[in-house]
């Protein structure tokens, strides 16, 4: 399946409006050693790094949630959430 980083940003951030809804900026580059996504997220000073199987990047292109993602997004928040 062909798309682009941005394309699959964008469909992270549609999948996941918590995102927006923090302000969490989001970077992701695909590292062709572990074949996945490296996906940075972000916030003030804080910053979470996690992996997205391209596996999981094709489902999530195809609308269905990646869980493993969907946890550390909501792990994300929750740490940080005091912070805002």
């Amino acid at each position: 399946m062909g798309y682009t980083n941005v394309a699959l940003k964008d469909k992270i951030a549609m999948m996941y409006p918590e995102i927006m809804q923090h302000n969490i900026s989001v970077s992701l580059d695909f590292s062709e050693d572990k074949n996945a996504y490296v996906i940075q997220f972000g916030k003030n000073s804080h910053e979470l790094q996690t992996y997205l199987d391209k596996s999981d990047a094709d489902e999530c292109m195809n609308d269905v949630k990646c869980v493993h993602l969907g946890v550390k997004i909501g792990e994300f928040i929750k740490n940080f959430e005091g912070g805002e």
